[in-house]
Order: C-alpha cells, then sequence, then structure tokens
C-alpha cells in the first residue's frame, strides 16, 4: 500500500506533517537518491528518505513501537512541543522515547487539567482524533453560578457557538454546591474550549476544568499532578479497539526515566502499575441533583477542606488532646478542667511576651504570666492550645 510521504515520515516521529510538507518543498528531501516532490506517494517498504543528505528512514524503520502514556496534566502547562515566551509545557517532563516521538492526543488547554494521552503511534493518534469516530470525552467541571434543569435541557439539545452547534451527550450533576456545584459533562469532538464556551453560552461560568476520561480510559485516580504512567496491555488494547485497530500482544520495554529529556527542574514521577484488575471509585452517578442534597461536599475537594454548608468541621482548625469533637455541630466542647481562668486573659503583649519567657520543667511549666500547666510526663494530656486574638 502507497502512502504521502509526509505521512509515512511522521508516523516515524521524524516531524509532523507540516513541518515535512515545507522541508519537501525547499528540496531537502530525496527518496531513493531522487529529489522527492509534495503529493508523490511510496511504499515504505521500498524506500531510503535522506534530508539533507542525512538517512532518516530506511525499511527497517517501519517497526515502530505502540506506546501510551497517561499523563495527569496540571493547570499551567502548555499542551505544545515548544513555547516562544518560554513557559513550561507538558513534553518537558516526559522521558524521550527509545524510537519515534511523542505525540499527544486531544490538546488540553492551559487552564484545564487531568489525562493526557501520549503516543507514539501516529496511526492511532491520528484515529482516536479523527471526528468519524465519535471518541467520547468526559470532563468534571466545577459552575460558578446557579444552574436549572432548563439550562441542562438546553446543553443537551444544542446551543449555537461561533463554530457552529454544539451540545453535551449527557449532564450529571456530582457533587457541591453554590460555587462549588460539580457537573460531569460528556461530548464527542474536541473544538478548541468548547466545554467553557458551551456553559457561557448558557449564562454560567466554569471555575475548575478536569477532564477525567478519554476513549474509555479513565484518568488513574493514583495518579498525581504532573505524574505519568505507561498504559497497561489491556488498557493499550481496549483503546485500540476502540478504532478498530489490531490489537498489540505484548508491551515493548519499560521506559528508561533516567534518560528523560526534561530540562527544567521539575519533573514528572512515573508510575508503575501492574496489569491486574484494580478496584476503582466510579465518576458517574446518574440521580438527579435533588437525591445530593444530603452530601454538600465537593467530590474534588482537599481532604483537608469543606465546601460551605458542611455539617461537619474543617480540619484546619488545630484540636487538643482534651478537646472533644462533636458530629454535626461545629464547635468544640471543652471540660471546665481544660478552660482557662477568666481572670487570665491572653492580650497581645501577654503573647509576644511568652515567645520570650523562661520556663522550667521540674513539676510543670510555669510561663511569665503566671499559668503553670502539668508536664507532658505528669499528666496523659497536654494543655489546651490558646487561639491568639489578630
Amino acid at each position: 500500500m502507497t502512502e504521502k510521504l509526509q505521512k509515512i515520515l511522521s508516523r516515524a516521529g521524524i516531524a509532523s506533517r507540516r513541518a515535512l510538507e515545507q522541508i519537501i518543498s525547499e528540496g531537502r528531501v530525496t527518496v531513493n537518491g531522487k529529489l522527492a516532490s509534495i503529493g508523490e506517494r511510496y511504499d515504505e517498504r521500498e524506500i531510503t528518505v535522506k534530508i539533507d543528505s542525512k538517512v532518516v528512514f530506511t525499511p527497517e524503520s517501519v517497526t515502530n513501537e505502540c506506546r501510551v502514556l497517561m499523563y495527569h496534566k496540571p493547570e499551567g502547562e502548555l499542551t505544545t512541543l515548544s513555547d516562544p515566551e518560554n513557559r513550561p509545557t507538558v513534553f518537558d517532563h516526559l522521558p524521550k522515547p527509545p524510537s519515534g516521538r511523542w505525540i499527544y492526543i486531544g490538546r488540553l488547554d492551559i487552564n484545564t487539567s487531568g489525562l493526557l494521552l501520549f503516543t507514539t503511534d501516529g496511526t492511532l493518534a491520528n484515529a482516536l482524533m479523527h471526528p468519524k469516530y465519535e471518541i467520547e470525552r468526559i470532563y468534571a467541571a466545577r459552575i460558578y453560578g446557579d444552574v436549572t434543569d432548563e439550562q441542562i435541557e438546553q446543553l443537551e439539545t444544542g446551543v449555537m457557538l461561533e463554530d457552529g452547534k454544539a451540545k453535551f451527550n449527557k449532564v450529571v450533576y456530582v457533587g457541591g454546591e453554590g460555587r462549588n456545584a460539580w457537573y460531569h459533562v460528556t461530548l464527542k469532538e474536541g473544538r478548541k474550549r468548547e466545554v467553557r464556551r458551551l456553559w457561557e453560552a448558557v449564562g454560567l461560568k466554569v471555575s475548575r476544568l478536569i477532564r477525567i476520561s478519554y476513549a474509555s480510559i479513565d484518568l488513574d485516580p493514583d495518579l498525581k499532578t504532573g505524574q505519568f504512567r505507561e498504559l497497561t496491555l489491556s488498557e493499550l488494547n481496549k483503546l485500540r479497539k476502540t478504532v478498530h485497530l489490531d490489537p498489540v500482544a505484548t508491551l515493548p520495554e519499560p521506559l528508561d526515566t533516567a534518560k528523560g529529556s526534561s530540562t527544567r527542574s521539575r519533573k514528572a514521577v512515573q508510575k508503575k502499575v501492574f496489569d491486574k484488575p484494580v478496584a476503582k471509585k466510579p465518576f458517574h452517578k446518574d440521580s438527579k441533583k435533588d437525591q445530593h442534597n444530603d452530601s454538600k461536599r465537593s467530590p474534588y475537594a482537599k481532604s483537608s477542606t469543606f465546601s460551605k454548608g458542611s455539617s461537619e468541621t474543617s480540619d484546619r482548625f488545630s484540636r487538643s488532646k482534651t478537646s472533644s469533637y462533636k458530629k454535626g455541630a461545629n464547635k468544640f466542647d471543652r471540660t471546665s478542667s481544660d478552660r482557662f481562668d477568666k481572670k487570665s486573659s491572653y492580650s497581645s503583649k501577654g503573647v509576644e511576651s511568652r515567645k520570650s519567657s523562661s520556663f522550667s520543667r521540674d513539676d510543670g511549666r510555669q510561663f511569665k504570666h503566671g499559668l503553670t500547666f502539668k508536664s507532658r510526663s505528669s499528666s496523659s494530656h497536654s494543655y489546651p492550645r490558646v487561639k491568639r486574638n489578630g
């Protein structure tokens, strides 16, 4: 089967098709000793290609390994090979593949985080981004504003954007409230900033956006931002099956992360994952918003913070060993023995003097302002912490 020269060379990882077209038009490429031109077709098993008199492709180059990386992209990185302003890019932290080059599958903008796939197989990359396969993409979106049923119906029916009509195939409420309401949205195309523009079209704003799934491959919940790992054999063949490609029998040798190409101080960390079933929490919930009124916490909040309206108290408040925490209350209930005498108060002057005061450790701790507390060795608890004014 014959193909265009730029397609053959691009699949081999030499350069992008656009860059190769430019090089060919400049007369720098020869095929089997003859000058190449745009539009000529060749059989990759019968050609030797030179660029600037240097051999870059031979029939032995046809056997290209199929590698796929799962990368958890953080916010602030560009999905591009290089940036004229020298801003961080997703390629800065990836190891160099033994053969070919990394091709990203479905770019993410600088303010979007989440799942980003890379592969060395040009055929797989082109198929996963081709509109005819209608590859499913799932995003977790934090919406600023009150979302009504009419707006959700409008998003699922379709709204008119600058580049044509667009819609979400599915919109599911998953948790949070007010300024921290999260929705999972599904769509089968990848226009520029499409998710954000769809919400803006109905008068709402996306304050945070995370891609959690692409082509039935879910973002590994154990993969922290800035980390990557190679897909397992079952995951790789599942991805190839989505675009009707033949499965591979074995995986190539693991990447040597010690030979990474990153020139920045911050590097991604590779996570090793064995090819065995792992229990994961589901990403989707089909229940309606009114069934989640008892769960106000955001599904993407950090473990040490609680959303507004939660019945629990945030862990940012320090707790003493003598404090008893009441479930469902927003206060600490200390016993009378742990409370300070009302005549003793911490003024701003007293707090400053405490820093420079000396104390003895014989039978207890005696501070300069006159308060004495039992030492840890003579009591089962320590003195309660005091919240300073100002």
